[in-house]
């Protein structure tokens, strides 16, 4: 994903067998947007009640880091051969793009080519037909590229798409079994112009993007006598997609086409590993901005068996760059489910995906309640439980356990050998048991829970995680850490520009409001005003009273906000070539158009905030917050002073004075205002503010290509001189 500068945990990423007929409408080679591609695959062969495809994400192939590609050419092949998927989908980030000191981020051919190799190598050793692979570009396979289809544009020329000629922003297919369909859409939502890192993040889809995507998420309304089951893919999260220009979402769309499940990459799995989030349609306010739970709960509580609900699961996967992840996604008689596989270990001889019952964590929440309430659904599908069973070895038997733990612990309540579904034509292995489903019918959604057990013919046993079910359709309830809440629960594009203002108009009322207050009122805020009467209006008067009495720390400080709000930042080098430039303001990047005629005005936002939230909140708030703390405690020691030589304040008498030394305490706390501790402390906060100021320095002068004279001398320099000054202006009484 590229988040190494994300300063947004303060406010803060792909396909069997059964190919012999289909039809596809590729478009040629050109633009970006073309009529889209479609297939439809007749999946062939048994069991006919279940498909399954597999995600791989975030690869991130590196110059810098060999071992991924090693361990995905020797894992991946070998794995995808005994699971035998319908689709295999990649969902971005295909190559790293980053230099070794991971500041520098543009396209880097040799990862292209390596990426290209692997891939052949992989499907060789699967077995599986080329067709099937389809690969998304991320953000990563975007850096830095200038136009769709230009010489850097590394994806156009070395992906599987490009090579079978799939050059469209969406790809769908149709896997098709007997009567039922499974349409998989994905899309491609990368910015049209590629810029460099840090400052490229964020999915922009347009409302042609979504236009698009509407119509190839409905192509077989209007078409199939069975409902369709449709799974939508692509590389960034929800939380990281911007709207588009008319305010339309991707949530919009997926909500209105009654998707079942958006996945998609992007995070990796640094801030959690369970990032997925529930989404149904409401008409909040807040859920523009904020979900604060993984499960979103719908207003309407009373059961209305006409009326269906309008929801969608996201499931953000984890990455194979660091944690070698793959992703085996089934879809039997309706019913979705998915199993995570971590390979950093090393390979696996057996893998199991339960497909019914499903985890009541991560199921359709209130239509398919509603649905069994309703009588809805067909029961039969109900009365056995299923799993896929995978291994490179001969299974032996297979187990299911069902435990009970009403009583506080686990109790096993049901055991049952599971019998695979013969088929000559097999594409894998469908073990089920019969039982009494109505026999777990119950109000809670994590009374019992369901372990299944295989061993091969080498004797080596597998066991699937425990995962609770709930037969009624009841969701077990889980909640985000606060890590996995920040970059799930909040839509940071939506954020972005409150977070801003509220932050700038914060810091310019702390600065005009005391300002105003000592230029056309009598009312003045002093020190001593303060220990006479400790009220908060008298404290906050006095600190904000006492910068206003350092004017050039003041007025320097207005002055370089109205600079961040009208002039660009910096100038930088935003493409791989490195010639043309482009400036930054807090709206985006301007950049040179392709022929040279025109402008793209302010393209990259909301990505830019990474670099201008971190700088408002890291940089500029605690360094205005520094230099009253500076100002006030100067104030702090002069009355100090003056109390121990014996002189007066004008308007203040003797009386008054002594008062004050007695008030300020213990001869403790006067000696230690005396050596001017406080002072020490803020002269360590200001070297923290300017180390980090450097650092943000530094990575974009490595970044664009600047030199911090030419390119950006205000937004070096003025923070770091203005705290200096401030430092040496308030050593003295």
């Amino acid at each position: 994903m590229g988040i190494s500068n994300l300063m947004l945990l303060l406010c803060f990423i792909a396909i069997g067998i059964g190919i012999p007929s289909f039809h596809a409408d590729a478009a040629a080679e050109g633009g970006r947007w073309q009529s889209n591609y479609r297939k439809v695959i007749d999946v062939e062969g048994g069991p006919e009640s279940v498909v399954w495809i597999v995600q791989l994400s975030d690869l991130h192939f590196s110059v810098h880091h060999p071992d991924r590609a090693l361990d995905f050419k020797r894992i991946v092949g070998p794995t995808l051969s005994f699971i035998n998927p319908s689709l295999v989908l990649i969902t971005g980030d295909l190559t790293d793009g980053k230099s070794k000191d991971l500041l520098t981020m543009k396209q880097n051919e040799e990862e292209w080519l390596e990426y290209q190799n692997v891939m052949e190598d992989v499907i060789k050793k699967s077995r599986l037909d080329k067709s099937i692979f389809f690969d998304l570009r991320g953000n990563h396979d975007n850096f830095g590229v200038p136009v769709i289809g230009g010489s850097f544009d590394f994806f156009s020329k070395y992906s599987i798409n490009a090579q079978l000629g799939r050059n469209t922003n969406i790809n769908s297919v149709t896997l098709q079994t007997g009567e039922k369909k499974h349409l998989f859409v994905g899309f491609d939502s990368t910015m049209a112009v590629g810029l460099r890192g840090p400052t490229n993040l964020f999915g922009h889809p347009t409302d042609e993007l979504l236009a698009e995507l509407d119509k190839e998420l409905s192509q077989w309304d209007s078409q199939s006598t069975e409902p369709v089951t449709k799974i939508s893919f692509g590389h960034f999260p929800l939380s990281f997609s911007s709207q588009s220009n008319s305010g339309k979402s991707l949530g919009d769309i997926f909500l209105q086409n009654s998707l079942s499940a958006y996945i998609c990459g992007h995070l990796h799995t640094r801030f959690g590993k369970n990032l997925k989030r529930h989404h149904q349609l409401t008409h909040h306010f807040l859920s523009k901005f904020f979900q604060f739970n993984v499960h979103q709960d719908s207003y309407d509580s009373i059961l209305n068996c006409s009326t269906d609900t309008k929801e969608f699961w996201e499931w953000e996967m984890g990455d194979w760059r660091k944690s070698r992840a793959m992703r085996i996604l089934a879809i039997d008689r309706g019913h979705v489910s998915y199993v995570d596989i971590d390979f950093k270990l090393g390979g696996k001889k057996t893998i199991i995906v339960p497909t019914f019952p499903l985890d009541s964590r991560f199921m359709s929440t209130s239509s398919t309640h509603r649905n069994y309430r309703c009588q809805k659904i067909n029961f039969l599908s109900y009365e056995t439980v299923r799993a896929l069973v995978f291994s490179a070895s001969p299974i032996v038997s297979v187990v299911a356990r069902i435990y009970d733990s009403s009583p506080g612990v686990l109790s096993l309540i049901f055991e049952a050998s599971m019998k695979k579904l013969v088929d000559n034509s097999s594409r894998g292995d469908l073990y089920v048991a019969p039982w009494n489903y109505k026999a777990f019918e119950d109000p809670s959604p994590d009374r019992f829970w369901l372990q299944i057990e295989a061993t091969d013919i080498m004797r080596r046993s597998s066991l699937t995680d425990l995962r609770p079910f709930s037969i009624n359709s009841l969701n077990a309830k889980l909640s985000w850490t606060w890590r996995e809440f920040l970059v799930m629960g909040c839509q940071w594009a939506a954020l972005y520009y409150p977070l801003l203002w509220s932050t700038l108009y914060f810091m310019l009322t702390i600065l005009l409001i005391p300002k105003a207050v000592l230029i056309f009122s009598k009312k003045q805020f002093t020190y001593l005003n303060f220990v006479a009467d400790k009220g908060f209006i008298n404290c906050i008067g006095w600190l904000l009273q006492e910068l206003c009495k350092v004017p050039i720390v003041w007025f320097g400080i207005l002055i370089y906000l109205f600079y961040l709000i009208t002039f660009p930042w910096f100038i930088g080098r935003v493409f791989t070539d490195g010639k043309d430039k482009g400036y930054m303001t807090y709206m985006g990047w301007v950049v040179k158009s392709i022929d040279q005629k025109g402008k793209h005005e302010y393209i990259g936002s909301p990505d830019i905030m990474v670099t201008v939230l971190s700088h408002i909140f890291y940089v500029v708030l605690p360094s205005l917050l520094v230099t009253i703390a500076l100002a006030a405690e100067k104030s702090i020691y002069r009355e100090y002073f003056l109390s121990l030589s014996g002189k007066k304040v004008d308007d203040y008498d003797q009386e008054q004075s002594t008062s004050l030394v007695n008030e300020q305490g213990s001869e403790k706390s006067r000696s230690y205002i005396g050596k001017r501790y406080i002072r020490k402390v803020l002269l360590v906060v200001i070297l923290t503010i300017c180390w980090k100021h450097f650092m943000n320095c530094k990575a974009l002068l490595k970044a664009y290509e600047m030199n911090p004279l030419i390119h950006f001398p205000g937004y070096s320099f003025t923070i770091p001189l203005l705290l200096a000054y401030a430092f040496y202006k308030t050593r003295k009484v």
